[in-house]
C-alpha cells in the first residue's frame, strides 16, 4: 500500500467488511518499523470513549504496538477519530461498563463473526456470548476520542 502502511487485516473466511461499513479499522504505529499497521476490529462506541478486545492477548502484535504507542486513529461508524488506547484494570466500575456495551451490543456483522468462530446458526445469544468469552479471556481497551 501507499506510504509503506500494510494491506489491513480482515477476520478469517470472511467479505472484507471494510468495504460494507460495517467493522471498524485501528492503524497503529509499529513499534519497531514505525509503519503503519490496520487491523480489522469490532468496536463499541459510547459517547466518547471505544471499546475493543485483544482477542489474541497479550500476543497480538497490534496491542504491542499500542502498548509502545497508545495514539491511534479509529475508523468507525461515523468517521475516523484520533484517541488515545489504554487497557482496563478488570473488576472495577469502568470495566464493568465497557464490558457491558461490548457484550450487549449486537450489530449486523456480528453474525457473520458469530458463524466463523461458532457451530450452528448465528443468533443474538450465541453473539453476546461470543463476545463475553473474549472479553474476559483477552484484553480489554478503552480509546478516548478527540473530536
Amino acid at each position: 500500500m501507499a506510504g509503506g502502511a500494510s494491506a489491513p487485516s480482515c477476520f478469517p473466511g470472511s467479505f472484507c467488511a471494510h468495504r460494507t461499513g460495517l467493522a471498524s479499522w485501528l492503524p497503529t504505529t509499529g513499534r519497531r518499523s514505525g509503519k503503519t499497521r490496520r487491523k480489522c476490529i469490532r468496536a463499541i462506541r459510547t459517547g466518547n470513549q471505544a471499546y475493543i478486545v485483544s482477542i489474541g492477548g497479550a500476543q497480538a502484535a497490534w496491542l504491542k504496538n499500542i502498548r509502545a504507542n497508545p495514539n491511534v486513529q479509529l475508523r468507525i461508524s461515523g468517521g475516523t477519530f484520533a484517541g488515545v488506547a489504554r487497557e482496563l484494570a478488570p473488576d472495577t466500575s469502568e470495566s464493568e461498563a465497557a464490558m457491558l456495551a461490548y457484550c450487549e451490543t449486537v450489530k449486523p456483522f456480528d453474525y457473520e463473526e458469530c458463524h466463523i468462530h461458532l457451530p450452528g446458526r448465528p443468533t443474538a445469544s450465541k453473539i453476546k456470548q461470543l463476545h463475553r468469552s473474549w472479553f474476559t479471556k483477552g484484553i480489554p481497551l478503552a480509546i478516548q476520542l478527540h473530536e
